[in-house]
């Protein structure tokens, strides 16, 4: 089985790079495309050696059994037209990883001007990945079309390889890249905030970056392993007058729950 990724930006370089070391694909039968030599040379550096890497998107498509468009959403259509008269819908899986690009305009860009407009229809994916699938831990929400049981089985199989992959209805997509892409971001000023609160209580950045990224990776341990609500991990650690519930509550009057809530509906 064969991949190709079209646009080995940050995005498509960090999906290359985490299936190369998965169990799913060898080196050699992943593909990567970059517009520029530039570019190519860029992500040469990081990549696996057996990965095969090109300018040349039409070739690399004609032979993927998988072939993931990860370019920015306006160049979506522009690599479809390129691409398009070499593409088998009966054979071929097309993923979109491009933020915003819908299933009925992904189907308008690869049927127009086809002779498939009255015949098969393209198996589509959209998949929205956060950051952190650079390190094999991204959250990855997964929406399909036209697609079998067993094809959804194999996009989810991938992505789960790179973090952990939910299969989603396409209307909450906004939504899934608010909490999950966005989120990285929000969970990162957090933990900025309380950095910056360690240094004012005494430590030196250094120590109370550390203390407080490891704080959140255990609170993150601690709900995966338990499979337990946020709200019982905290009950765990406020007492009666102690001094964790009198910290929660300043929070809380300043606003703490609602500020995240309208921060995620603004991201939508």
């Amino acid at each position: 089985m064969k991949i190709a990724i079209i646009g080995a930006g940050s995005i498509g370089a960090a999906i290359a790079r985490g299936l190369s070391k998965g169990t799913l694909f060898k080196p050699t039968d992943i593909t990567c495309t970059t517009r520029t030599e530039e570019s190519l040379s860029k992500i040469r550096g990081i990549m696996n050696p057996d990965c095969i890497l090109t300018h040349d998107n039409k070739a690399a498509a004609k032979d993927a059994d998988i072939l993931i468009i990860a370019v920015k959403p306006w160049r979506v259509e522009e690599i479809i037209d390129e691409i398009k008269p070499v593409l088998d819908f009966d054979r071929q899986i097309i993923v979109s990883v491009a933020a915003g690009v819908t299933f009925d305009l992904l189907n308008t860009y690869l049927t127009k001007h086809t002779d498939y407009d009255c015949m098969v229809s393209p198996t589509i994916f959209r998949v929205m990945p956060n950051t952190a699938i650079a390190v094999m831990n991204s959250m990855t929400f997964v929406s399909a079309k036209n697609a079998t049981d067993e094809q959804t089985r194999l996009i989810l199989d991938i992505f789960n390889e790179l973090g952990n992959a939910m299969l989603i209805e396409e209307r909450l997509m906004a939504a899934g890249t608010a909490l999950a892409s966005s989120g990285i971001a929000f969970a990162m000023r957090y933990m900025r905030a309380s950095i910056e609160g360690g240094v004012e209580l005494g430590f030196y950045p250094r120590e109370a970056q550390e203390i407080v990224v490891h704080t959140v990776k255990g609170a993150v341990e601690l709900l995966l392993a338990n499979k337990s609500n946020p709200e019982a991990e905290i009950d765990k650690v406020t007492t009666p007058g102690g001094i964790t519930i009198k910290g929660l509550n300043e929070m809380e009057l300043s606003g703490f729950t609602s500020s995240v809530i309208r921060g995620l509906k603004a991201s939508k």
